[in-house]
């Protein structure tokens, strides 16, 4: 037993009054491990447990991020305690230093202070479908400074905090799993109108991801320059590949308008020629 406190007690590191031994550097492992374990626990609660499957999954991230700082700061001041830094005598002697770095740092702690306006209000969640700077975009994770978002081509953007919460930001899945989406053609003028209606929502409903019949309206919009101009209105639960569901759906119009001798009409330009008989003059 004295062997083990005298290895406890050893000293590695003596400056002044200040000691660091090995039982401190076992208490802070032991406060790190601990922390990591509860953080695992608490993982598995949220994530596996069937009556908290009834949060949405961005939720249920968020909940997890608030929980995982404040285990995480509660262990920080457990450690600073335990090596023998009081925090209120650190912030008091470094607030001068504190004051410069905040100068220097306000785009960074807007950010910080944006990431707890995000996980704690809850209006943007993981998973969510947003344009921003015209990009669609969705959220895979919200932490505390930056957030990570993925784009259509795949590709992955770490987006500063601040910039989801001080634009102007279109949120695809606050309301509804699903959106309404248009898809515009034109087609010559002299088609039957009322059967360019029925194909291009017959051509909807073709799609395997559309169903819903009460989801679906074609207007006729107006008389373009060179075409009768339509437009086709659906529903769509695939957000954030929306544009191939739209493509698809354009081939199966296209088709369909073949089958039915419907012309999509392009541009023309009428050019009239005026020839004038002139005398050419010569000295």
């Amino acid at each position: 037993m004295d062997t083990i406190n005298s290895i406890i007690e050893f000293e590695l590191v003596k400056i002044g009054k200040y000691s660091l031994t090995i039982g401190i550097l076992l208490t802070v492992l032991f406060v790190i491990i601990f922390a990591k374990v509860v953080l695992w626990i608490v993982k598995k609660i949220l994530f596996r447990n069937k009556k908290l499957r009834k949060f949405e999954e961005g939720n249920l991230h968020s909940l997890f991020q608030i929980t995982k700082y404040v285990i995480w700061i509660f262990a920080i001041i457990i450690i600073l305690d335990t090596i023998g830094l009081k925090l209120n005598v650190l912030l008091a002697g470094s607030a001068a230093l504190l004051v410069g770095i905040g100068l220097g740092l306000q785009n960074t702690f807007n950010d910080f202070i944006s990431g707890i306006i995000l996980l704690f209000e809850g209006s943007i969640k993981v998973g969510d479908i947003l344009v921003i700077d015209n990009d669609v975009v969705k959220i895979q994770k919200i932490g505390l400074r930056t957030s990570e978002v993925i784009n259509r081509d795949d590709i992955v953007i770490i987006l500063p905090n601040s910039l989801i919460t001080t634009n102007k930001v279109i949120n695809w899945s606050h309301q509804s799993k699903k959106t309404r989406f248009r898809i515009n053609v034109g087609v010559a003028y002299g088609s039957d109108v009322d059967l360019v209606l029925e194909i291009l929502q017959k051509s909807a409903l073709e799609h395997p991801e559309i169903r819903d019949r009460s989801s679906i309206n074609a207007r006729f919009l107006n008389f373009g320059n060179s075409s009768l101009d339509f437009e086709l209105l659906f529903f769509s639960k695939n957000i954030f590949r929306i544009e191939n569901v739209k493509s698809e759906i354009r081939i199966i119009i296209n088709r369909n308008f073949i089958e039915n001798n419907i012309t999509i009409p392009f541009p023309q330009i009428d050019l009239h020629l005026k020839s004038n008989n002139t005398e050419i003059l010569t000295k």
